[in-house]
């Protein structure tokens, strides 16, 4: 089994496991992207003349039969081979000849990667949108079925005025909104082409076509000049999980809310039985796991962030072999935030608010504002003296 990158020499096992570390299972996600990739640019380099027509559509076919047989689950990529270009590779050669041995001109396995990588955060960045779009049907549910309930609104946690169960769900629906936006403008850094970067400074003799593969992949725009690729990395990564950590930060917000409602001092709101368990040793309890757990989600969300900050901070110029533990933050992240985001939309649909709690937890002192507005207005007399007369008249809590 060949590696890309060997000349004859051995490597000592135990560094390559090192070396490779869990990267052929997270390029798993990868293959479809890779060979999305070395079919772009086969058909480019048939398009210079440095690639027979024969040869390339040799290629490409080979290419889509590779991806197939993988999407069918008939082959993963071993430790040895390292990663998905060049387990891709290793089987495009086995099955094409010399047509295989043909399809790395031109490029390197950095801008490979990159390419592979922007492709499948592209994809990705549609999945989110469409899990939070999730999450907000989900709450605009239970604005249509309870909106009209009275809530009272807390500011240091302490009720301060009133609210309702359509004024609390709507700021979450406008946040997560404000979210898919976040999540969209992060497309910005993933959508430019690196392939034909090379290993970060072109390639020798042969005029690539960069555009060639930027409209045959979907990218908007070519990244020039070369030298900028290798610079970026991490960045497209980073912008990406930024968006992931503000919308973890508002579904652990919302959890958060929802295991203070349900709590007996609140009473607020009936959490659904299935997203809930029992205690080991008191009989009575239901506890609010799943909404724990979103909470405490959203600080992954934060350390998977600093992680892939920290790792390309004060990083020379060019490739380096620590970038590839981006990877495992960067994965983590997506996948932990997309299970996260069904099992709240899943969730949410099935709370209900109580209308008794709410009632009871109406009184009259959330009026306060109100009175004080009510008399500015009716006598004309500036707000601090209206909200000396108000505060005055309230009655302070009975001491048990």
């Amino acid at each position: 089994m060949s590696r890309l990158w060997e000349k004859g020499d051995s490597i000592n096992d135990t560094v390559l496991r090192f070396s490779v570390g869990n990267d052929h299972l997270l390029d798993e996600r990868l293959v479809k992207h890779d060979v999305r990739g070395s079919i772009a640019h086969a058909r480019m380099l048939c398009s210079i003349g440095a690639l027979s027509d024969e040869d390339c559509e040799t290629l490409c076919a080979g290419l889509q039969e590779i991806g197939e047989s993988h999407a069918r689950g008939e082959w993963h990529i071993a430790m040895e081979e390292e990663d998905c270009h060049t387990a891709i590779e290793n089987r495009l050669v086995e099955a094409t000849g010399e047509a295989g041995e043909r399809v790395h001109l031109g490029r390197s396995r950095n801008d490979q990667v990159m390419t592979a990588l922007r492709l499948y955060l592209l994809e990705v960045e549609e999945r989110l949108e469409e899990a939070v779009g999730g999450l907000v049907v989900a709450l605009s549910g239970v604005r249509e079925r309870q909106g009209n309930l009275a809530l009272p609104g807390y500011t240091h946690m302490q009720r301060a005025m009133p609210s309702s169960v359509a004024l609390w769900v709507g700021g979450f629906e406008a946040e997560f909104e404000d979210d898919i936006e976040g999540l969209r403008a992060s497309r910005r850094r993933m959508d430019k082409n690196p392939l034909g970067s090379a290993a970060g400074y072109g390639v020798p003799v042969f005029e690539l076509d960069r555009e060639h593969t930027a409209r045959a992949l979907g990218f908007s725009v070519v990244q020039e000049p070369v030298t900028a690729v290798q610079l970026s990395r991490g960045k497209a990564e980073a912008g990406l999980l930024f968006e992931i950590s503000l919308l973890m930060q508002d579904v652990g917000r919302l959890a958060a809310e929802l295991c203070l409602f349900a709590s007996a001092e609140f009473g607020f709101v009936q959490l659904p039985a299935a997203f809930t368990t029992g205690s080991s040793i008191m009989p009575q309890k239901r506890n609010p796991d799943v909404f724990e757990l979103l909470r405490g989600r959203a600080a992954r969300a934060h350390t998977d962030l600093v992680e892939v900050l920290s790792l390309t901070a004060k990083m020379p110029s060019g490739y380096h072999r620590d970038l590839q533990l981006i990877k495992p933050p960067l994965f983590g992240g997506i996948d932990s935030t997309l299970e996260c985001l069904e099992v709240a939309a899943l969730a949410v649909e099935n709370i209900t608010f109580l209308e008794e709690p709410l009632q009871r937890a109406m009184d009259e002192s959330l009026r306060a504002t109100e009175r004080a507005y009510t008399r500015v207005q009716s006598e004309g007399i500036p707000f601090r003296q209206a909200y000396r007369e108000v505060a005055a008249e309230q009655v302070p809590p009975k001491k048990k």
